[in-house]
């Protein structure tokens, strides 16, 4: 982006060529004391002149890309309707075990105008808190770019689509999203990031009913006991616990094509390892770019059944995918890109358990793509029949990886929230490639 003066000297420029000549070369210019005389804030008109780039290039990247192969951008971008008159389509493209998250589909639209949180327990209507609260179907959208400091949670009530389309969206620097005992709840095209922990205070979750939140984690998007949920195109970074956490029978889940960056512990998928209800937890993870800057838990997994599918994984600092209390994980199609340390190039980690307990455990992979020197340790029986709860779409081949998750992350923004390169591996830069046979055997 040209330096700010340098806008305001080109703005003039564009307005100056623009004016009409007189046919006389003697005559002055209409009104040129006028056209001559300094604007008031010329920085106004820098960032006026920005933002109408910005909107350029996003409208432009909206009608790009079409058929790229991803079946989730594929079904709303290219219907033949433009998405803007028709939002709620994107209900109708859900993929894995959260495609039958609703969301909001049905109901009215609500545009948020006022991106200020000053009462959790009276929220302004207007506010993101007063929209996400509302009982009945909600298709929430954005009436401009902005960001949105939350002083408490944001209890995102049951039928709810959170759509930041058309709009530079942040939830950021404060309280972030929590899903607790709801269902039906769609997440789209969002930054969340440099999320705090909050609580010890009154927070609202429905219009007739608030009571007393104790200290959250600081999680980007946690899920509570919470089912039927889709987070699709969102960026997601450095926030104080995970990005996204799942617990406490959290089900039909999918997380795709986000941009992962700057984080420690990713994503936590199960509550702890004693927790029964747990074990019918399943999860997709599709689509993905786990990016810049990662250590570990990409996803971690507690017992449930993980399908883990066509996502580009190009950094991690520990392990890309971990699990104890004996999940199901069926990796599908992925690229690995191994770390250069030569002690951290293994894909997976059993957390805390001993071999002999973690050789029946049944983790596989089939069709991934190992790069520099990555590996992938499988275990169990390979029984297609387990793996049949962990499968939840037909896995697209690693070869195609940087044109599924091209776009991953917000849409038209960058996609890293801004703080690191936002760049996608591409090639393999010849490193060494394999690609896994899929027996699924142990070892």
């Amino acid at each position: 982006m040209p330096h700010p003066p340098l806008l305001l000297l080109l703005f003039t420029h564009i307005v100056l060529l623009s004016l009409p000549l007189s046919s006389s070369s003697s005559s002055p210019l209409p009104n040129s004391s006028l056209l001559l005389r300094p604007v008031s804030d010329p920085e106004s008109v820098v960032r006026d002149f920005q933002r109408q780039l910005e909107r350029s290039r996003r409208r432009a990247l909206a009608e790009a890309s079409c058929f790229t192969g991803n079946p989730i951008d594929d079904c709303w971008r290219c219907s033949g309707v433009d998405w803007q008159s028709d939002r709620q389509r994107l209900a109708d493209c859900g993929i894995g075990f959260g495609r039958g998250a609703l969301g909001g589909k049905g109901g009215p639209l609500y545009v948020v105008t006022d991106s200020s949180d000053l009462d959790p327990v009276n929220p302004t209507p207007g506010t993101l808190r007063h929209a996400a609260i509302q009982e009945g179907p909600l298709w929430i959208v954005f009436a401009a770019d902005m960001t949105i400091h939350l002083n408490e949670e944001l209890l995102v009530n049951s039928f709810k689509t959170l759509d930041g389309r058309g709009a530079d969206v942040h939830v950021a620097g404060g309280a972030c999203i929590t899903l607790q005992y709801v269902s039906h709840v769609i997440i789209h095209n969002i930054h969340v990031h440099d999320c705090v922990p909050a609580g010890d205070a009154n927070v609202r979750s429905s219009p007739t009913h608030y009571g007393w939140r104790t200290r959250s984690d600081g999680d980007g998007i946690s899920l509570y006991s919470a089912a039927n949920v889709w987070v699709d195109h969102c960026s997601l970074s450095n926030c104080a616990d995970g990005l996204v956490d799942a617990i406490m029978g959290s089900t039909a889940i999918t997380v795709s094509n986000c941009y992962f960056a700057r984080h420690n512990e990713v994503m936590l998928l199960g509550h702890n390892d004693e927790y029964l209800p747990d074990s019918g937890m399943q999860v997709t993870i599709a689509f993905n770019h786990f990016g810049e800057q990662l250590v570990q838990r990409m996803p971690r997994c507690r017992r449930g059944y993980f399908h883990i599918v066509n996502n580009d994984y190009t950094r991690w600092e520990m392990y890309a995918i971990g699990g104890s209390a004996n999940p199901t994980i069926n990796s599908q199609g992925n690229r690995y890109i191994a770390p250069a340390d030569p002690n951290a190039k293994e894909v997976t980690k059993r957390v805390d358990t001993e071999e002999s307990a973690w050789t029946g455990w049944n983790w596989r992979t089939e069709g991934d793509m190992m790069v520099n020197g990555a590996f992938f340790v499988p275990s169990g029986e390979g029984l297609e029949a387990i793996y049949a709860k962990a499968s939840s779409l037909d896995p697209k081949s690693a070869a195609l990886i940087d044109q599924l998750t091209q776009n991953a992350g917000v849409l038209g923004s960058p996609r890293d929230n801004g703080d690191g390169t936002g760049s996608s591996a591409g090639s393999n830069g010849g490193v060494g490639m394999t690609t896994s046979s899929g027996d699924g055997s142990g070892g």
